[in-house]
């Protein structure tokens, strides 16, 4: 299985990106597809999800204001739309895929070692 996010770089402040994952040797029909961040230091944070096929998401609290994740019929690729861009957003941002099962868990689906497969991330850098 491989997974590439691309559309990382620098923003200013205000500003918006849009990140993209697309995977590659998948061999089940459903899964959760997730964006995660992570900044040196600090635990990795969940911050969307879609679930295969039927397009389903949900949101980290902390961001539903202003990511939407996005994507056709749940499937790849998908995409994180980050708007209104502040400097703390400033951090390496992954897609990692895993089970269905993981979509309807509670309180959220973002238990990040429960995701087998990773991409190596892209880093957004947000400037003041």
């Amino acid at each position: 299985v491989r997974v590439v996010e691309s559309g990382g770089g620098l923003a200013q402040a205000g500003g918006s990106l849009r990140l993209s994952c697309t995977t590659s040797g998948l061999t089940e029909y459903e899964y959760t597809i997730a964006w995660f961040r992570q900044v040196p230091g600090k635990e990795r944070e969940g911050l969307a999800c879609v679930r295969t096929p039927d397009g389903h998401k949900r949101y980290a609290d902390s961001v539903k204001d202003r990511f939407t994740i996005s994507s056709d019929r749940g499937m790849t690729p998908v995409y994180l739309q980050l708007n209104s861009l502040k400097p703390d957003d400033t951090a390496v941002y992954y897609c990692a895929v895993g089970p269905s099962w993981l979509f309807t868990q509670h309180p959220h689906p973002f238990v990040h070692y429960q995701y087998a497969n990773w991409g190596r991330g892209t880093q957004v850098t947000v400037s003041s």
